[in-house]
């Protein structure tokens, strides 16, 4: 992304950030009651929650440490914090507009001290719990089994056992442990190859070398190979960088290109739709892509982002892997993903083709997990 551009993309965020922030800090203050030691701290606390991933992030950028981690674990709790609390104080100021209109209700028209002080306590208690469950269900990905048949003849194959993951986002939220278990969990499926498609880095490649990670991703064994793609995420962190460190590990990335596969199917794997918009060079089309495909054979393609499946059925893919939406990680986001995507989370048959849309591994900003759950997936297809 040109450097003008990600400066007016960066002010755009940061402001809005900056004025829910501050929306949820009156609401918050108005609150406390007058009476309450906590008011005192409450403005210094806020300031820092709300300002800690941004810290964080630029803190990475210069200097990886355990201060620049800490920073950036508490700012990204904050996110799924600061949704919670907007989406409360929101429904809080609807029914206080409404009200306004009523004849008054004596519990809700009261407006002392000890009723400010139960909301309160009450907003930030199940805020919290629900956060932490969602973090509880983030660390416990499931592994999930899909059937699929495709009916055509692949060679000497009858079967085939595929082990996937998408959005893993490896760097400082999913670090040393967390993609261990991935790979457990992965080479645990004893499948007959491993793809990963899209999003396997969280943009900045740095904390991933600090970590070293890629001493966990060496062990992903599967006798087929183990592929991979790029996914937005690559992209915004500089996908050369990050796909030359995914091949120094043992991950074969497919970039607009197919390969025959024991000469009984085909591998494909699109660059990232937003290729063109982070590094001004525009993908093959699916066309150009599939080139010199033998369609007789059966075809799987990895595309990140699932957009435009009737191009992908017009093309005679028989099998489509994507990740990308994350079933909107955070409720209630999962509406609205489910309105842009015509396949937001799952599995659809959409003529010959076959497509599943996983939502993911790991996920981008808060480590929580309200609207779904992490998955690998244990992929069987026969053959004729």
């Amino acid at each position: 992304m040109k450097s003008y551009q990600f400066l007016v993309f960066f002010s755009i965020v940061l402001l809005i950030y900056s004025l829910v922030n501050y929306y949820i800090y009156i609401r918050g203050m108005q609150a406390i009651p007058a009476g309450m030691a906590f008011k005192g701290w409450y403005p210094w606390l806020f300031l820092f929650v709300s300002a800690s991933y941004v810290i964080g992030r630029f803190m990475e950028r210069a200097w990886i440490s355990p201060i620049s981690s800490f920073f950036t674990f508490v700012g990204s709790f904050w996110l799924a914090v600061m949704v919670y609390l907007l989406m409360t104080v929101i429904v809080i100021d609807l029914i206080r507009l409404i009200l306004y209109f009523l004849p008054k209700i004596a519990f809700l028209a009261d407006n002392s001290e000890q009723v400010k002080k139960v909301l309160f306590l009450s907003i930030s208690g199940m805020v919290g719990i629900v956060v932490l469950l969602g973090h509880i269900n983030a660390l416990n990905p499931r592994v999930k089994r899909l059937d699929i048949h495709i009916d055509k003849k692949a060679g000497l194959l009858k079967t085939l056992h595929i082990a996937a993951a998408s959005d893993i986002h490896m760097g400082t939220l999913v670090g040393p442990r967390r993609t261990a278990k991935l790979v457990e969990m992965l080479n645990g499926c004893h499948a007959d190859m491993i793809l990963l498609a899209g999003d396997i880095v969280d943009e900045d490649l740095a904390p991933v070398i600090h970590n070293d990670l890629g001493r966990s991703l060496v062990k992903l064994k599967a006798p087929m190979g183990v592929f991979g793609i790029t996914g937005n995420h690559e992209y915004i962190g500089g996908a050369d960088s990050a796909v030359k460190y995914l091949k120094d590990h043992g991950i074969q990335m497919l970039r607009d290109t197919a390969i025959k596969i024991e000469n009984s199917l085909y591998l494909a794997g699109r660059n990232d739709r937003d290729s063109k918009r982070f590094s001004s060079k525009e993908r093959k089309s699916i066309d150009k892509v599939l080139e010199s495909v033998d369609f007789s054979l059966p075809v799987i393609m990895m595309d990140h982002q699932p957009f435009n499946l009737q191009q992908v059925v017009d093309a005679g893919v028989d099998f489509q892997l994507s990740g990308h939406t994350h079933h909107g990680q955070l409720w209630p986001f999962s509406y609205i993903t489910d309105a842009i995507y015509e396949v937001s989370w799952g599995y659809k048959q959409k003529g010959n083709s076959h497509f599943y849309v996983s939502s993911g591994y790991g996920g981008w900003g808060p480590p929580v997990r309200t609207g779904n759950r992490p998955e690998i997936l244990d992929i069987y297809i026969t053959f004729n």
